[in-house]
Order: structure tokens, then sequence, then C-alpha cells
């Protein structure tokens, strides 16, 4: 498939229908949540179902299809050719590919992705390297490493979230939204493939952060269906609970799309995020630790993954784990042997806790992640019992949480400032997701390090070193980090990132944490957008298709 063909005549008007269809919707919710950012409150304020009859009365969503039943290891990775071909060439289950928090969305990157996902659902997609090796799918072998007859994992999309716009695509002038764009052209090409083999077409929803918008894409599936001439309830959905928001409405999120919804995922970097984001301002504002104390043990996170597995366990749907950032090391035995470990303890964790399945981010934790889990459910005499307890406390308490007893340090305010310097300038040279410091980092994990210094310079939170984290003073720790940075990459030129994106993320990185403003900037990536879209390295943009439809 080449760009022509993705971006058809046929594809483009289907494109502009959803625009057309969908877009004043989109508005209304994004204006909702700055209205709900604005106002100061807490999100249990904002909770008007607590006593709803969505709540209070019986009912379960779509059953599962037989490609999902087994969701044990999911891997995950951006829409690139040689991470999609890799990923299917494993032993997981299933494979999410993301066009959002891994995926530095140049045009380029966006269409090529576009492309090869369509390539590998009918499996002809190769990959070419620098040194000429070819990359190919496998056929399914007939006895994979846990034993059982091996399918190509099933293939889910997770498109990018309500908040971002699709530049490159105008319609009547105007961007179109990055959500329908990659929804759209998915489902466009994909849909009847996926009917015709069942396996899909199947999406993770990111970002929702409540029912309405939850809403709005259960009348994106159904317009859809109807206009594509689908069978109806065809679309299938697994919702990404990643901010505090929808943490506070997973019922009434669930009940929306019951149609077509199938799971919720703990997506525990987002939604550490979130809570940080959400309650800036509030008077439940909370000053946070640094990021290495911030783990899935922590009280109010433990919480957050009890009231998903109750609550699914409930409503019929699958509740899924989330992402360890760890990431196993080729060449370095000492930093391999304790990721492993680690990611074994986080697995055998969620398992315990009742998800049926798990994510991760390299193909050698596959096998540390089936095992955590099919190891617990051959021990356990039966399945963990069903709870009704949703009513869980979510957010943070002062009283009760001992790792707020840790204060700020320096270290963490270092280790922040490198994360989110790296991270930024791959980004803005069109790489989303980056190995930093033994650690798998995106766009997710980057929001965190840049709200906790957001955070700590706005409470000028005193280190232990006696230093206070001052607007003068934090903004001269990221411009002396950044100089070395800058120099260590000439040296080594490992990443080949050019020095503007260094000088870039340097002046990104201080305008996002110095935000005067009572909620700073939602989401990075729309401060950054751009400066991504400007002087992108390599990168050609067939203007062909950025002009109005």
């Amino acid at each position: 498939m080449n760009v022509k063909e993705l971006l058809s005549p046929e594809a483009r008007d289907f494109l502009n229908q959803l625009h057309f269809q969908f877009e004043s919707a989109r508005l209304k919710i994004l204006s909702d949540r700055e209205e709900r950012a604005k106002s100061g409150r807490t999100p249990d304020s904002w909770d008007a179902n607590k006593n709803s009859n969505v709540r209070k009365s019986d009912w379960v969503v779509a059953s599962i299809p037989e490609a999902l039943k087994n969701r044990t290891v999911e891997i995950t990775g951006p829409a690139d050719a040689k991470m999609i071909i890799n990923a299917l060439n494993s032993d997981a289950d299933v494979f999410m590919v993301d066009f959002e928090d891994s995926l530095s969305p140049t045009w380029k990157n966006v269409v090529e992705g576009h492309i090869a996902v369509q390539e590998a659902l009918r499996r002809t997609l190769e990959f070419k390297n620098e040194n000429g090796k070819v990359y190919k799918i496998t056929s399914p072998r007939l006895e994979s490493s846990h034993g059982h007859q091996r399918e190509i994992p099933t293939l889910i999309v997770r498109p990018r979230g309500w908040h971002l716009l699709e530049s490159d695509f105008l319609v009547d002038g105007e961007p179109i939204s990055a959500s329908l764009f990659d929804f759209g052209l998915y489902l466009f090409h994909g849909a009847q493939f996926g009917i015709a083999t069942g396996r899909g077409p199947f999406f993770y929803l990111p970002k929702l952060e409540s029912a309405a918008e939850a809403r709005l894409w259960a009348q994106v599936f159904s317009w859809s269906e109807l206009n594509l001439d689908l069978t109806p309830k065809s679309i299938r959905s697994t919702v990404l609970i990643e901010t505090l928001p929808a943490a506070f409405s997973m019922e009434e999120i669930l009940f929306e799309l019951r149609d077509s919804v199938i799971g919720l995922n703990a997506g525990r970097w987002d939604y550490l995020f979130s809570v940080i984001k959400t309650l800036a301002g509030t008077s439940s504002e909370l000053i946070f630790p640094d990021r290495s104390r911030l783990t899935m043990d922590v009280p109010f996170l433990k919480r957050y993954c009890e009231k998903i597995v109750s609550v699914c366990q409930r409503r019929g749907a699958a509740p899924m784990g989330g992402m360890s950032a760890l990431i196993p090391s080729r060449k370095d035995v000492e930093q391999n042997d304790r990721a492993l470990k680690m990611v074994r303890l986080d697995k055998e964790r969620e398992v315990q806790m009742g998800f049926v399945g798990t994510w991760v981010a390299h193909p050698d934790l596959i096998p540390i992640a089936r095992e955590a889990f099919e190891s617990y459910r051959k021990s356990e005499a039966s399945p963990k019992a069903v709870t009704e307890d949703v009513d869980l406390e979510l957010l943070p308490r002062a009283n009760d949480e001992p790792f707020l007893s840790h204060r700020p340090t320096s270290v963490g305010v270092q280790v922040n400032i490198d994360v989110a310097l790296r991270y930024l300038a791959n980004w803005l040279s069109g790489l989303g997701a980056v190995a930093i410091h033994g650690l798998m980092e995106d766009a997710a994990t980057a929001e965190i390090s840049r709200a906790q210094l957001w955070q700590w310079r706005k409470e000028n939170v005193r280190l232990e070193t006696g230093d206070v984290v001052t607007s003068t003073w934090l903004a001269q720790q990221i411009r002396d980090l950044a100089a070395t940075l800058k120099t260590t990459n000439k040296i080594e030129n490992s990443l080949s990132i050019a020095e503007s994106r260094w000088e870039e993320a340097e002046e990104l990185l201080i305008s996002l944490v110095m935000d005067e403003s009572k909620t700073f900037s939602p989401f990075l990536t729309l401060s950054a957008m751009d400066r991504l879209k400007h002087n992108m390295p390599g990168a050609h943009h067939d203007r062909t298709f950025d002009r109005e439809i």
C-alpha cells in the first residue's frame, strides 16, 4: 500500500464525514474538560453518578470475542514497521499498536504507520534496515515457547486522544481530530478484513475523562458501522483508565460502551500524571516525593487497581494490568537480572489482584509475564472471588500514605530534568518511545517528570541539600543539564539528535515547568506540536494530501 492508496478519495471522504458528524461534539467534551480543570474542585465532587441507576442496576458488557479471550500477555509499541513485525513474530497474545504516547506524530510517522498496519493485517509487511537485513512476519509455528499452538498476536489499534489534532489533514480548512483520523483510516481499510478473520476491528481508547466522552466513541462506532455497511456491534474496544476523572466514572464509561467494550486497562503512568495534574490547585493537592517512590504498591495506586478489577468483575469486563517501565538489557547482565526480577514481582502483584492479563514493552519480558500469570492460575484452587467493593477511595490521603513522608530530593529533580530533556529532544526528532537509564519512556512517563518539576517549583519545595526549588534555581538546573546533554550527544552521537532539538527541548521544558497558571498545560505534546511540525530532520511531507479536501 502507498500513500495514495491509503488516502484514496473514498478514504478521504469517509474521514471528511467523520469530521462533519462529530467535530462539534468533540469540541464540547474538550470545553467540559477545561471547565472542570478551572473549577478547582476535586473529582469526587464532580461525581454526580454516585447514586445513579447505572450503578444500582444489573447489567453486563458485551461478550468477549474469541480472538481476545486469551489476553494474558499484550506487547505494546509504536506504529513502526520494524516494531510491528517484531511484535507479531513474538509469543504475545495481543499486540497493541500505538499511534498515541509512543509515536512522535510527524506526518511521515503517522502515514507510514498506517500503511504498515494495513500491510501487517494482510501479512505482507516487510522492513529492510540500513544494512540490508529484511524483516518479515513469519508463519505461525506449530508450538510456541509456552507449549501451545502459536497464532500471530491479535492486533489492537490505539488511536490518539480526543485532545489532539492531525494538522496535516484539513477538512474545510480545519485540522481533523487525530482520534477520528487514526480510527477512521484503520477502520476504512481494515474492518472487513478483521471481521472476515474474526480478529477485529479492535481498539484501545485513550485519555477518556467522562461518560460523555465514552458516549461519543459509542456514537462514532455505531455511525461508522452503518456507513461502512459493517456487521452491527463488530467494533470492539478496551478503555484505558488513565485519568483520575475516568476512575470516578468507570461504571458509567462501561455502560455507555456496553455494546462494544470488553475490558478496562490500568494505564498507570498516565494515571499518576493525571492525579498530579488534576489535584494541582485544589484543596487536596499533595506534594509527591521522587518519581522512583511512586510504585504501584503505594496505597492510592493500589486502590485504583483494586477498583478497576472490582468494577470489571461486577460488569463482565476483562481487567487488564499495566506497563512496567523496566526493560531488559542484552549487554548488561546486572541490569537485565534486576529488570527481570522487578517485572516478575510486578506481574505477580497484578495477577494476585485479579487482572486477567498485562502489558510488556519488550519481547524478552513475555515469558516472565506469562509464567507469573499462569503459575498463579495453576496454584489457585478457584478463581479470585468477585468483589462488590466498587466504592474504594481513589484520592491520595495524607494521613495514611506513608510514601508522602518522603520529601523530593535533589536526585529526584535531576532525574526528572534528565528524562524530560532526553525524551523531548527525541520526540522532536521523531522518536516517541525511548530507552533511558533502563526504563522505556514515552509521553506518559515524561509527563510525570515535568508535572513533578512544575509542582515542586510552584510550592517552592526545600530539598535535603537546603536548595529551594524556585523558578530561577530550577531554570538554571535545566540549562546546566541541557548543556551537558548537548555535549554528550556530540561525543556519543548515538541518537543523532541535532543540537537545535536539544535547544528546543530546553526551551520547551522551561516554559512547561514555569507555567504560572492555576492549572498547567494539560499535555506536553500539545505545547510541543508546533515545534514538531517544523524543520523535521529527514522528514518528507507529501503536501499532496495536506491541502483542503
